[in-house]
């Protein structure tokens, strides 16, 4: 589905996935996997990948290098997944999932890869000399992101806020820094947003403390998750409303959140659908990525 606007998704700690079944396996020994595959992940990956499913178009910005980082260009490109690549001297982040039915999921993640100066200056020259009115979505961890390095970058974000529609899932250092500027929508999970309240405001419920974010910060939209718990939501400082998300017997909750936000960009961005709604649509796409191995990877539920 093509749109009026442009979505970009922004990775800043994209992941090389390798993923090894066994029936079964223990600590301490020899085993060997019954399947072997590849995916690309990190969380504007996966809402890219999610939206490429709705058949809404977005455009998937990366940072990669190496062999890693050109084996996952390759999964994109079989994906039909449209990215742009700000190539970087460090080969990209590594992990390995450890998966069998008999046992729980184990993830295992190499250190995080700090995109070099030369990789950021691009990504950042590349968002200036896009048409303003476009929609940028930030996702997941940007690690340097406190670096000298990332100044060119933090200052076209700051940009962008003034100038396009700008979307947030992220957390650490930049959810703190940009929760300052104008945003259309913050979406994070529970614990995020924990931290931006003393231990002592933590007290209160989600909901007082969604009408306390509406009123000091210039962000539009909420909306809170909690795993398989109650999601919360509010949009342009009206009343807080709270979700039950489907009860499902969960697999893998992995990726479940990027599944919800990408949903909901897909519900207001092309389907013009209010927060509320594009919500409540949501949740049972969410449900069915927890009840299910990998990510974005389930049976798609009734149409929105």
């Amino acid at each position: 589905m093509s749109l009026s606007t442009s979505i970009y998704t922004l990775t800043g700690n994209l992941l090389a996935e390798r993923t090894l079944e066994y029936d079964t396996w223990e600590i301490g020994k020899t085993e060997r996997a019954t399947r072997e595959s590849f995916h690309t992940r990190g969380k504007g990956v996966n809402v890219s990948n999610m939206l490429a499913r709705l058949d809404t178009d977005s455009t998937a910005l990366i940072f990669a290098g190496g062999a890693s980082g050109a084996e996952s260009e390759a999964w994109l490109r079989q994906r039909g997944i449209t990215y742009r690549n700000f190539e970087t001297k460090q080969a990209a982040r590594t992990g390995t999932v450890i998966w069998s039915e008999q046992q729980a999921e184990t993830t295992f993640l190499g250190p995080n890869a700090t995109p070099d100066a030369d990789a950021i200056n691009a990504c950042a020259h590349f968002l200036r000399n896009l048409p303003d009115g476009q929609v940028l979505a930030l996702c997941g961890s940007f690690p340097g992101w406190s670096d000298h390095d990332y100044t060119p970058l933090r200052a076209e974000i700051e940009r962008w806020a003034r100038r396009g529609l700008l979307y947030v899932d992220a957390y650490g250092p930049p959810l703190q820094d940009i929760v300052s500027l104008p945003i259309e929508l913050i979406k994070i999970n529970r614990q995020e947003f924990d931290a931006f309240y003393s231990e002592e405001e933590r007290a209160q419920s989600v909901e007082s403390r969604l009408r306390t974010a509406a009123e000091k910060w210039d962000v539009k939209n909420w909306v809170i998750s909690n795993g398989p718990d109650s999601v919360w939501m509010t949009a342009n400082e009206s009343d807080p409303i709270e979700f039950t998300p489907p009860k499902i017997t969960e697999i893998s909750p992995t990726g479940s959140g990027d599944v919800l936000f990408a949903v909901i960009l897909h519900g207001l961005l092309a389907l013009q659908l209010p927060l509320a709604k594009a919500v409540e649509a949501a949740l049972p796409y969410a449900s069915a990525n927890a009840a299910h191995q990998g990510v974005a990877d389930f049976e798609i539920p009734p149409p929105l």
